[in-house]
């Protein structure tokens, strides 16, 4: 099951029966204002639901309130070693603290965090990492996956010895199958709502390949609650992809496109007609709507494959055929096909 605590972030709920929500974080330098909200907006727009900025100085601080003037959805503040970061980013507004409970061992410290997060009602993020993991249990457990819970475990009994249950949970290891292990471990020993991803996955090559496989096995298992694809590259990636894992789990809405491969058979430029199809569509309010949408390449894989879909195209020789829930309803000529069918998706569907 999914986590029975529910943790506010700023305008939105985490855990229980809510939706699961897709993060990403900024990659602008942290003091750089302006490029950090033009960045956040574009994601914003693009249904990111959370977005997180590394905060390491006090000019970064001053980002973290311009987000917060400029955007919708809430701001979490990733705080590494200075816990006064920490503070004077929830003064900036933030609407979570995510710590790595490796990076700030001081207990006091600590507490002053703590004790400001109870009065402004900000929650905590206990994020760890499989790198970061406290000396103490790295030299009792090594790099496991269980060191992974202990570490998390241990820093969740401080946080509540200090009255605090305003908490997130994250857990995660550049490995795919340790991340599994230890996301599956720490479900069975918390309620508190988990945050998933697959650290340093790498290049989207790589990385969405790791992150689809060790946040796909969790969301089946009925384990996480928000998710962030962390990938070397554009963080508009990131949210995509997200957003298509959801998608692929039926635990989001929203249009889906189905296309085929392409073979010796295709006669028309499929691969730009889909693409153009799916760019010029996502910049539509059909984006956010439940519809279902094949690009076929030839007859075989035509309306007669693609019946339940709501909208598709058949393509011959240099023409395709346009077709509403099984049903042909105009042939046109592949110059105008783009077009054509985007007119035709939109008028039915407003």
């Amino acid at each position: 099951m999914f986590s029975k605590k529910i943790v506010k972030v700023g305008n939105v709920a985490m855990g229980g029966k809510n939706k699961i929500l897709v993060q990403s974080m900024l990659n602008k330098p942290s003091e750089d204002i302006a490029a950090n909200v033009a960045q956040a907006k574009e994601l914003e727009e693009n249904g990111c639901e959370i977005i997180r900025i590394s905060v390491p100085n006090n000019e970064s601080v001053k980002t973290v309130f311009a987000l917060k003037q400029a955007l919708r959805i809430p701001v979490v503040a990733d705080i590494h070693f200075d816990y006064r970061m920490a503070i004077e980013s929830i003064y900036a507004g933030a609407d979570k603290i995510r710590i790595n409970p490796g990076n700030i061992e001081d207990k006091n410290q600590l507490k002053q965090i703590v004790d400001l997060c109870i009065e402004k009602n900000v929650p905590i993020r206990v994020g760890l990492n499989s790198g970061c993991i406290p000396k103490h249990i790295l030299a009792k457990k090594g790099p496991t996956a269980e060191a992974l819970v202990d570490a998390t475990l241990e820093c969740i009994l401080t946080l509540n010895s200090f009255d605090f249950d305003n908490i997130v949970v994250s857990l995660k290891s550049s490995s795919v199958l340790q991340t599994i292990e230890a996301y599956t471990s720490i479900s069975s020993k918390t309620d508190y709502p988990l945050h998933l991803g697959v650290t340093e996955a790498g290049t989207a090559e790589t990385g969405i390949v790791k992150s689809s496989i060790g946040i796909g096995h969790l969301l089946l298992n009925g384990i996480g609650d928000t998710i962030r694809v962390a990938l070397t590259g554009e963080p508009i990636e990131e949210v995509k992809t997200g957003i298509n894992i959801l998608k692929a789990l039926n635990l989001k809405t929203g249009l889906d496109i189905i296309s085929c491969p392409t073979c010796g058979r295709t006669k028309t430029n499929l691969i730009d007609i889909t693409n153009r199809i799916k760019d010029k569509l996502m910049k539509t309010s059909v984006r956010d709507k439940d519809i279902k949408i094949a690009v076929m390449g030839c007859a075989v894989n035509g309306p007669g494959e693609a019946r339940n879909v709501d909208f598709g195209i058949a393509c011959g020789k240099h023409e395709g055929l346009i077709f509403k829930r099984g049903k042909i309803i105009k042939k046109v000529p592949e110059e105008e096909l783009v077009m054509e069918f985007i007119n035709i998706v939109l008028q039915e569907t407003q």
